[in-house]
């Protein structure tokens, strides 16, 4: 995983009454501990745990207010605690604390797993037959997720029934309105496009929420998965939200080190182009095929329009997790336009 740092003094967790917790709930567990936090994730704080017995990894909730149903690491810990008996590349959950009073948030506690987080989507140090295999093992364990039996696993109730895109529409509006420090021209074009185009919902599925490369962690020195993290969005809905927002790195420019795929060269970089990870998709999860993008990519952007206006008001009240919020924010009339863009293309 990414190198951890010192936690600021303002992330301060009182690592004995911590200790006391994990030795009572996990087995073999031995102290003393030393806490270091992740960079980055401005949503849950995340950090490692050094302890005599070995490194762990802890996920709570972010420091001062949060939105009405935003961080819930309750769900992330019961998500991982289903999927992980089944073989699907998760991180071992090892317990879960409701109780504020241990370090000031609930929280829970995981195992370290190691493993290569990759931000930049072209996979510049690897050879074409590694990115060839690497994207592959990512559209693999995208359609391997969306074959689970939610109801088998325990996760029948783990989301509300009807038409997923219809009450994440609902929600981002709420969160992006409660959230709200500007007027932006285009959201407010999405705000009244998008509810009344929602597509049919045909497949119900346990959906990541934020499946893209850099939540992956890819074995040491080798192409295969070894864990899929931060659940925090997860639920039952329509596999076509996690599929799109995935396809959506061949839809965004290759540029800056990020996840963008658009401009690459893909028979001389070994990257699956869309239509063969489209294809691949299908052949795994039994679909004839995918319909047009261009709703699901204005959907998913908007999405991210309101999780990027909750860092900024984050960032006003004091309580933005990560030291590069402020750079995120500057996305923010960015992605507007760029969901508004493909909403026209779908016929705004």
């Amino acid at each position: 995983m990414t190198a951890a740092t010192a936690a600021p003094p303002r992330d301060a967790i009182n690592l004995k009454r911590l200790e006391a917790w994990l030795a009572a709930r996990i087995d073999g567990f031995a102290g003393p501990i030393e806490l270091t936090k992740f960079p980055g994730g401005q949503s849950n704080p995340t950090y490692r745990l050094d302890a005599a017995s070995g490194a762990y990894v802890l996920r709570r909730k972010p420091f001062g207010p949060t939105l009405p149903s935003a961080h819930a690491v309750d769900r992330e810990h019961r998500l991982i605690a289903a999927l992980h008996p089944t073989g699907f590349p998760v991180a071992k959950p090892f317990a879960l604390c409701g109780d504020d009073s241990v370090i000031g948030s609930i929280f829970y506690v995981m195992e370290l797993v190691d493993g290569r987080s990759l931000a930049d989507g072209a996979l510049p140090d690897e050879s074409p037959q590694a990115r060839g295999a690497m994207y592959r093992a990512l559209t693999i364990a995208l359609a391997d997720l969306h074959n689970v039996d939610p109801t088998a696993v325990g996760l029948g109730d783990y989301g509300r029934p009807g038409n997923y895109f219809e009450r994440q529409v609902g929600r981002w509006t709420k969160q992006y309105r409660a959230s709200q420090t500007d007027e932006i021209p285009e959201v407010e074009g999405l705000i009244e496009y998008l509810p009344r185009t929602v597509p049919e919902q045909t497949r119900t599925s346990i959906i990541h929420g934020d499946y893209r490369i850099d939540n992956a962690l890819f074995e040491p020195a080798g192409t295969r998965i070894r864990a899929v993290l931060d659940w925090e969005l997860s639920t039952l809905g329509d596999p076509l939200a996690d599929f799109t927002y995935y396809a959506m790195q061949w839809a965004m420019p290759a540029e800056g080190g990020g996840a963008g795929l658009a401009g690459i060269d893909f028979t001389a970089s070994g990257i699956p182009a869309l239509d063969e990870t489209v294809a691949l998709y299908c052949e795994r999860t039994g679909r004839d095929s995918v319909p047009a993008m261009d709703w699901y990519f204005a959907y998913n952007l908007f999405r991210l329009v309101g999780i990027v206006q909750g860092i900024k008001k984050r960032i006003i009240d004091g309580n933005a997790s990560s030291d590069k919020a402020e750079a995120t924010v500057a996305r923010l009339v960015p992605l507007a336009r760029a969901a508004w863009d493909f909403a026209r293309r779908a016929g705004a």
